[in-house]
């Protein structure tokens, strides 16, 4: 009895693994705040994450940054929509950028052309730390 216990709690273990693999934010550097001005390429609006593709101007380069979301029913929840962004919007975009230093990074809220701003999670939107 006590074997197939063993061997019940591994199976389960070992399926739940991916799901929590999946949550990990450890790919983000979460002591960094950077804003980005840009253009929006393209809202991606997917589950599990949705993600925002902001064009932006780097020393006369165009570069592409995906920006990871949280999943449709948290930014529903934050106010988001499907069209709260369209393409050729200019927006300001504040993130976690990746800890490769690649271009990308953890969206947290992007400020609109009209002044709006709009959050991924829940709870104050504070002002960038490290610009």
């Amino acid at each position: 009895m006590k074997g197939k216990l063993t061997l019940a709690a591994f199976c389960s273990l070992m399926l739940a693994s991916p799901a929590l693999a999946h949550h990990s934010f450890s790919m983000f550097d979460r002591d960094k705040t950077i804003t980005l001005n840009g253009t929006v390429k393209q809202l991606e609006w997917t589950n599990p994450h949705s993600w925002l593709y902001v064009m932006v101007d780097e020393n006369g380069k165009t570069i592409e940054y995906p920006l990871e979301m949280q999943a449709i029913g948290q930014s529903v929840k934050n106010g988001w929509k499907q069209d709260s962004v369209k393409p050729g919007d200019k927006v300001s975009a504040v993130i976690h950028p990746l800890r490769s230093g690649s271009h990308g990074g953890q969206l947290l809220y992007v400020t609109l052309s009209d002044g709006r701003k709009l959050a991924v999670t829940r709870g104050t939107i504070d002002q960038p730390t490290n610009e």
